[in-house]
């Protein structure tokens, strides 16, 4: 478990290294992100994920492969996702996903994913993630559960309270406000 974890880490720090030396505007999204900002209040309270997500401009993708590739990543478009393997002979799970900044995700979302200039620089100073009303907004446009669970990550440390739903239009102001008043699930 902790080797899969520091490959997940590892993961991150090599496609972030890469980007950021080709000069590329990115912002580290989903799970890591999440992490990022709780590990700010509460290292302990710090769940681990699965992939590393990334954001990015569309006109940025050939220069991030190149980028990418020259770190051992191997781009692969399948099923509608952009991403970078973690070497030829990785699965789509030992993967850097990539969403695109200011595109929706799917069609019925309401919102669409955030824009790249809207990031923080992680308290180690290795990486961009995406601001934190930015991350909020796009885990409650697509709202999954997982998407649920990381906002009542953030809410448990304190990040996000009840003056919160005001920042959001009303479908996402709901969204949260459902978490908000029900903490435990």
């Amino acid at each position: 478990m902790v080797d899969a974890v520091e490959a997940v880490r590892d993961r991150l720090r090599r496609a972030t290294a890469a980007l950021e030396g080709a000069g590329i505007p990115y912002a580290v999204i989903g799970g890591n992100a999440v992490a990022a900002w709780v590990a700010r209040v509460d290292p302990a309270a710090v769940r681990n994920t699965q992939d590393v997500d990334i954001l990015m401009e569309r006109a940025d993708l050939p220069r991030a492969t190149t980028a990418m590739e020259a770190a051992g990543f191997v781009y692969r478009h399948a099923a509608s996702i952009d991403m970078f393997l973690d070497g030829p002979g990785a699965k789509a799970r030992d993967a850097v996903h990539v969403l695109f900044a200011n595109e929706k995700v799917r069609p019925e979302y309401v919102e669409p994913t955030a824009d790249v200039r809207e990031v923080e620089t992680s308290e180690d100073g290795r990486y961009r993630h995406l601001a934190l009303e930015a991350l909020v907004r796009m885990k409650l446009t697509s709202f999954r559960l997982k998407d649920q669970v990381h906002l009542q990550d953030l809410i448990g440390v304190g990040l996000i309270d009840a003056t919160w739903p005001a920042r959001f239009r009303p479908e996402l102001a709901a969204r949260l406000q459902q978490i908000l008043d029900t903490p435990d699930g």
